[in-house]
């Protein structure tokens, strides 16, 4: 447990070799923290790789804490971390929301990556969010977007995002509760290829039990823009000149579709960009984590000294 101001301690985890190559893996969500398989991505003999659940995710505590929970706190821990290892620079990975972590501290500290793995691009945007709940949504799966309004008053559909997050964030278990429930299992479907089911169980909704701590934590930085400008990471993508990288894109991912990682490629001319066939959002999608296993022993093999 690393403490890194404002209350919160971050659960850190060390796995491979201490004379290996340094890398950091960065969870999705916000909110969703590491998992065990994670650590399977990086050879241990060829790397030295750090997991990390984020403030508020996971082991980290306070569990599910907002308060000093931004974009750049995420940043600024990153750097309390490789200077804690003592690593002058190191290797990048994330998925989804881990992406635009790994972007946005590519982008401060671009002396500090070594090189960049990213699967499902995810700038951090209200547009990518629209495209995925608003537009995605109700194009594939148009009962399941009824049953989304349908949490929602009547009064609130008409921006219903911010009717969510609203709720999300409401302190009433009330209100906070079945909205919170709807927004994951809404999510979940746009992440898998082949959902196992595809409406709301509403009865489900109302019923006590426990809750994760992601969609409370994604609906504060949602809310909030993720805690940047508008267009920050496309805009600032200049400052990946140099940093070898690959992006890893299911060609079928709802929630953050391959025109996102296409555009990021665009603009930096380093990156190779590997879709993935039949595969969507999940890293455990056909092919997707052979991929991001793949990305990241190529692109050691061309990182920064």
């Amino acid at each position: 447990m690393l403490a890194v101001g404002a209350g919160h301690e971050l659960y850190v985890e060390t796995n491979g070799n201490p004379g290996g190559l340094p890398a950091v893996y960065l969870h999705g969500g916000p909110g969703s923290g590491c998992q065990v398989d994670h650590r399977r991505l990086f050879d241990p003999q060829r790397f030295y790789a750090v997991l990390f659940d984020q403030r508020g995710a996971g082991r980290s505590r306070p569990k599910g804490g907002r308060d000093a929970n931004t974009l750049p706190h995420l940043i600024a821990d990153m750097e309390t971390i490789r200077r804690h290892y003592g690593f002058e620079r190191w290797l990048v990975v994330g998925g989804s929301w881990g992406s635009t972590l790994a972007l946005a501290y590519a982008e401060a500290h671009p002396e500090r990556v070594s090189g960049l793995v990213l699967r499902a691009t995810f700038l951090g945007t209200r547009a990518e969010l629209e495209t995925a709940f608003l537009i995605n949504l109700p194009q594939f799966y148009p009962a399941l977007y009824e049953d989304f309004l349908g949490v929602l008053p009547e009064p609130e559909r008409a921006a219903p995002l911010d009717a969510y997050w609203r709720r999300i964030l409401d302190p009433d278990p009330a209100v906070h509760a079945p909205a919170a429930k709807a927004w994951v299992e809404t999510e979940g479907v746009l992440s898998m290829v082949t959902p196992r089911r595809n409406r709301l169980d509403r009865a489900n909704l109302t019923n006590q039990g426990a809750l994760p701590v992601t969609p409370y934590i994604e609906a504060h930085y949602f809310a909030n823009d993720c805690f940047m400008r508008p267009n920050q990471l496309l805009d600032e993508a200049g400052r990946l000149a140099g940093i070898p990288g690959v992006i890893v894109q299911g060609r079928y991912d709802l929630l953050c579709p391959p025109a996102t990682a296409h555009r990021l490629a665009a603009l930096w001319s380093e990156a190779e960009l590997r879709t993935i066939e039949a595969a969507g959002h999940l890293l455990y999608d056909p092919g997707i984590r052979d991929a991001v296993i793949a990305g990241i022993n190529d692109v050691a093999a061309r990182s920064r000294a």
